[in-house]
């Protein structure tokens, strides 16, 4: 994301060059015995965990071994490379307008390395932010000491935001819901802690409706969520954001430059009733 993008991974995944190919195992499927476990990084947690062990204990130390891997890469390399992957000033023309409306308690799910923040308006009175990826927050540091509004980190995971019921009046969320494993439930607790009358502002990527581009969103996706922290390049977006129960107040689609399959977007706000 995943930076003010991804992981949820904070701002996260536009574009899959940005990423070591074959790096990132956090999606792998290991084979414990007859039972079955994943390793996500997306939620913050990124152990090896053996649920049947053989008796020649082997399958335990390739897991550690593939666990240390998978968590430098997701704790350390993939956040500097989101930060340079969403940088840029077409990107940047799309953070301050998606940020442009804010006001009051703001909930930002997938901080990332803060690109949001200087565009935070001094109507924002406070920014509660919601990360897995701690080495996010380093790159952020200058960008923090630069701004009036004041960040508090409040949490990792954005399927479960430690935060009252409407207890804010707005959430914002660019290029992060590409990389929540559970976005349904992601979505569903932003409902849940906005305020009636609250909006979620959003900038995301997601399936073309393009029937061809939409083919291809299809087959990278599987090779997307390896290299880059879970992202998933055909989520319906829009569809998602409603079917949690947010009316879609506004709402624009376009391209971004460069190949269509990752470069669909979703602008907008959608608003609780």
């Amino acid at each position: 994301m995943p930076a003010g993008g991804g992981s949820q991974l904070t701002d996260r995944c536009l574009n899959s060059n940005a990423f070591a190919p074959g790096a990132n195992r956090d999606h792998r499927r290991t084979h414990v015995g007859t039972h079955r476990c994943a390793v996500p990084s997306v939620r913050g947690v990124t152990a090896g965990v053996v649920l049947a062990q053989p008796s020649n204990g082997r399958v335990a130390h390739r897991t550690t071994v593939q666990t240390e891997s998978v968590g430098f890469y997701a704790e350390r390399v993939l956040p500097r490379a989101v930060d340079i992957a969403l940088s840029g000033k077409a990107f940047a023309q799309l953070r301050e307008r998606v940020a442009a409306d804010l006001e009051g308690e703001v909930l930002e799910v997938g901080f990332g390395s803060g690109r949001n923040v200087p565009f935070y308006p001094l109507e924002v009175a406070r920014v509660l932010a919601i990360d897995p990826a701690v080495a996010g927050r380093k790159l952020a540091v200058r960008r923090l000491a630069a701004s009036p509004v004041p960040v508090d980190f409040v949490g990792l995971d954005g399927e479960q935001l430690p935060l009252e019921g409407a207890s804010v009046d707005h959430v914002l969320t660019t290029w992060t819901l590409c990389t929540i494993p559970d976005v349904r439930r992601a979505l569903a607790e932003i409902h849940r802690v906005l305020r009636p009358g609250g909006a979620l502002h959003f900038v995301e990527h997601g399936l073309s409706p393009e029937a061809s581009v939409a083919r291809w969103q299809d087959r990278l996706t599987p090779l997307q969520r390896r290299v880059a922290g879970g992202c998933h390049l055909n989520r319906p977006i829009d569809t998602l954001i409603a079917d949690a129960g947010l009316e879609l107040a506004r709402l624009n689609n376009f391209y971004m430059r460069g190949p269509k399959a990752f470069g669909f977007m979703f602008e907008g706000v959608a608003t609780k009733v």
